[in-house]
């Protein structure tokens, strides 16, 4: 009999940051496997458009929250919110972030600190709530953090020092609350995902100087496209990765392997 390792039929998904770019794309992946979604970012309209247009193309039940990561009682209300309509919450990912481009000897306390609050501490903030109101009551969960390969590296083109310090916290929080949550039915793991296209992004990097460093940095000789995360973050979130913990998995092209 065929198995389908990758069935999230009747798991409740949530993902931060699930206004547009790489959180919807992840977001319909998910859906794509029969899981519900929660949409959450703090534009309303537009999450509540993602949630609309998922429940549409792929049939599975979605709902859309407004929330700030970046305040505690807030998130604790999301995660309550979320609980009352759906009973659980299986996979979380941690997408929501920001970015941080000067020089390092220019950047500000304020961007620094601005940066960490979303991207360290916004991360820490619904895995901690997702995984005491939900996860470990339930004894089962999958947290997906969404770091980056620049928070495994350096960088010499983009000045970008907040956002480095930011995400090289994610990828150890990982590992911290991967062994803090081991034994309690939770993975907690991470995707570190190179350059890619998002609404965004495409103007900076079709510049002729990031479609040179493309060519001499990363092995495949290019950016990602739509859609090459969502194996990755089928495999963290399915039962099947039951024994995957603490991992970063770079999803870079190869930029890191240099």
């Amino acid at each position: 009999m065929a198995k389908n390792y990758f069935d999230l039929s009747g798991q409740v998904a949530l993902v931060t940051g699930c206004s547009g770019g790489l959180g919807v794309q992840m977001a319909k992946a998910l859906a794509n496997q029969g899981a519900k979604v929660v949409a959450l970012a703090r534009r309303k309209d537009k999450i509540e458009e993602v949630a609309a247009q998922i429940h549409k193309e792929f049939g599975v039940e979605t709902y859309a929250v407004q929330c700030d990561i970046t305040d505690t009682e807030a998130v604790d209300q999301a995660v309550d919110e979320i609980l009352n309509k759906f009973g659980r919450i299986d996979i979380v990912i941690n997408n929501a972030g920001t970015g941080a481009v000067a020089p390092a000897e220019d950047i500000t306390d304020d961007q620094f600190d601005h940066e960490m609050n979303i991207d360290l501490f916004g991360t820490f903030r619904v895995a901690r709530a997702v995984a005491k109101k939900a996860m470990i009551p339930q004894k089962y969960g999958r947290v997906i953090n969404i770091a980056s390969m620049y928070g495994l590296v350096g960088n010499k083109i983009c000045g970008s020092a907040p956002y480095h310090a930011a995400k090289g916290g994610v990828v150890n929080l990982t590992r911290a609350l991967a062994a803090e949550w081991g034994n309690k039915g939770i993975t907690v793991n991470a995707i570190c995902p190179g350059y890619f296209y998002t609404p965004l992004t495409k103007e900076t990097l079709d510049s002729d100087f990031f479609q040179a460093n493309a060519k001499t940095m990363i092995p495949e000789e290019r950016y990602g496209n739509e859609g090459e995360l969502d194996s990755a973050a089928i495999f963290l979130a399915s039962p099947a990765s039951s024994y995957v913990n603490g991992i970063m998995v770079p999803v870079d092209g190869g930029y890191t392997c240099m």
